[in-house]
């Protein structure tokens, strides 16, 4: 008697510990029941009946990546593209996924290269680049769609690589090169036209302090002189600096006497005759 009570509890034990499954943190199981889908098994303790239940699947209900291959599209006006994306999904309904689908990943994968290259051959060329968010919006929302009878929830999509043949890549960067270049000059230009008007309003504002300096003092050729002076020491130092120049001495004491001379005679008898023009002095 006491045998038969072991065994018993053996047999009791041993249904109890082979009932028992335990599942994992963002993990779900399916069961089926003599060959039919049964339950779905939620993380934590679960019981199944043994025997008669058979756990079928185990998955990860959590985020997943799914990184796409590089792609060949063309786009409307006739551009071939590799292009690749990155894929984020998770499973919502576990059943859906095993029992509507062979290869859910596989299935995405697909349904992403055929929804990829539908987008781009909507696009010009140029707009693939500047679109980027709208190219993975539109993917996002018909991915999204189509994923719905899988039990499959796509929750982003984000076009990584746009590449271009050689030949394009190349005219792209001459391009780039020919507009930086002409905003460059550009900006040169402004650049000298300002520093133009800078140095013409300098050049104003000296003349206008120099003639009421003139009109303040009686004897002008002074003054004069000392300016042509000044002038004439700078022009020679700006010739000494440079190695490739010639430099030509003069007396500037003949240069300015002769221009005050001028402004004398004018001043006196602007109508006399070029025979009556005074002589330098020596």
């Amino acid at each position: 008697m006491p045998s038969i009570i072991g065994i018993l509890a053996l047999i009791i034990i041993g249904y109890t510990v082979g009932s028992v499954r335990i599942i994992n943190q963002g993990t779900e199981a399916l069961v089926e029941r003599l060959g039919r889908y049964n339950r779905k098994l939620k993380p934590g303790l679960n019981f199944i009946v043994p025997v008669l239940d058979y756990i079928v699947l185990r998955d990860s209900v959590r985020e997943q990546i799914l990184d796409v291959a590089k792609q060949g599209a063309i786009t409307r006006d006739n551009v071939s593209l590799e292009v690749d994306a990155v894929v984020y999904w998770r499973i919502l309904e576990l059943e859906l996924t095993f029992y509507a689908i062979e290869n859910v990943e596989q299935a995405i994968q697909e349904l992403v290269t055929t929804t990829l290259r539908s987008e781009i051959g909507k696009m010009e060329f140029e707009k693939t680049f500047s679109s980027r968010d709208e190219l993975n919006r539109a993917l996002l929302s018909q991915l999204d769609e189509a994923t719905e009878p899988w039990g499959v929830k796509v929750t982003r999509v984000e076009v990584q690589e746009i590449i271009p043949p050689e030949e394009v890549r190349r005219s792209m960067q001459l391009q780039q090169a020919a507009e930086l270049k002409s905003r460059a000059m550009v900006l040169e230009a402004q650049g000298e036209q300002e520093a133009a008007i800078k140095r013409a309003e300098a050049t104003v504002r000296s003349i206008q302090m120099l003639s009421q300096a003139l009109q303040n003092q009686g004897d002008t050729s002074e003054i004069l002189n000392y300016l042509l002076a000044q002038r004439y020491v700078e022009a020679n130092q700006r010739l000494g600096e440079s190695e490739n120049s010639k430099v030509v001495f003069m007396d500037p004491k003949m240069l300015t006497e002769g221009i005050v001379e001028l402004m004398h005679t004018d001043t006196a008898s602007p109508k006399k005759d070029s025979d009556d023009f005074p002589s330098r002095r020596r």
